[in-house]
Order: C-alpha cells, then structure tokens, then sequence
C-alpha cells in the first residue's frame, strides 16, 4: 500500500521534525553537529524559501515551525536530512540509515494550536529534563525570539510573536509563558 500523499500548500503553518533510527542520536556525538545542522537548516530555508518561525534540536530529534510559500516542505526536508545523514555518517564514520522514517508533521490550523505550538517546541528541552528554563537551552530559537539574543539571518520570529499578541509586548507574554 502506497504512502498517503502529503499535504503541501503554501499558506499553511506546519510543526515537523524527524527523529534517529531506533531513538538513537542525531546530534551530541560528533564535534559541532548542531552547528552543522543549523548551518544547513540556515541554507535550506534560502534554498527552498522557507519562513522558519522557530526550531529546536534535542539529542535524538528536531523540531521545526515554518512555512511554505513554494509548498516544496518535502523536497526541503529530503535535502536537510540528507545531507545531515551523509554528513554524519562521513564524520562517524558510520553506516546505514541516521533518520527513522521519512518525517512527520503536522498543520497548525488554529491560532490556538500555533501557540501551543510556540509553547511546545520551546520548552522541550526543559520537560525533557535537560534545562530548568528554556532560554538556558543553546540549541533552540526561543532566546532569539525572546530578545536575548540576535536572531540568526534565517529565522523569522515575527510569526511566533504575532501569535502572542504582536506589538511591543508580545516578547514579554512569550518569555512569560
């Protein structure tokens, strides 16, 4: 039985992410690995013309939240994991597949769900036990969109913080979360 086919159109907002085969990692094994994946991510966006609203990288996962204007999410996402796997496989060395499945996703078709959403993907890593607040958490956009720091050319916060409520407090409801 075939795939179903994946919903791509360019005014939709979609949460996705991949995880390792087995669970297994993806980052923290090699040297700068989530470096070069955001160096990456960053070329991916200019290349496919993303809107990437905000990410995080975990030990054996990702999470991403973007649009697509070209509604191209799969052959971006095929070019991103693509190129991390053969990357990492090099530097290991090792064989075989890195990712499980192709990636999942899913629409945000609320506003409400897009700010869970927000909600979510930022405080992953403190739910996982990894940090006590979310700013502390190097390896996400949450500090960029908070205003601790400058965002990386690649990520456009606007989304996340329109979604707060835009205007001169919507970094404020966002850290305050």
């Amino acid at each position: 039985m075939p795939r179903a086919h994946r919903i791509q159109a360019p005014d939709l907002l979609y949460h996705v992410g991949s995880r390792g085969v087995e669970r297994q990692p993806i980052f923290g094994r090699i040297p700068f690995d989530r470096e070069h994946f955001l160096t990456l991510l960053g070329e991916t966006v200019k290349r496919h013309r993303w809107n990437l609203h905000a990410y995080c990288l975990m030990g054996n996962h990702f999470h991403l939240v973007l649009d697509t204007p070209e509604s191209n999410l799969s052959a971006g996402m095929q070019y991103l994991k693509g190129i991390h796997a053969q990357w990492f496989n090099r530097f290991k060395p090792r064989e075989g597949t890195l990712f499980e499945r192709r990636f999942w996703y899913r629409i945000a078709a609320s506003e409400a769900y897009a700010l869970e959403l927000a909600r979510y993907v930022a405080l992953n890593p403190v739910r996982a036990g990894f940090v006590s607040s979310p700013e502390e958490w190097p390896w996400s956009s949450y500090a960029a969109t908070a205003g601790l720091e400058r965002p990386p050319a690649f990520l456009h916060p606007t989304h996340v913080l329109n979604t707060f409520g835009g205007g001169l407090d919507a970094r404020a409801r966002f850290v305050a979360f």
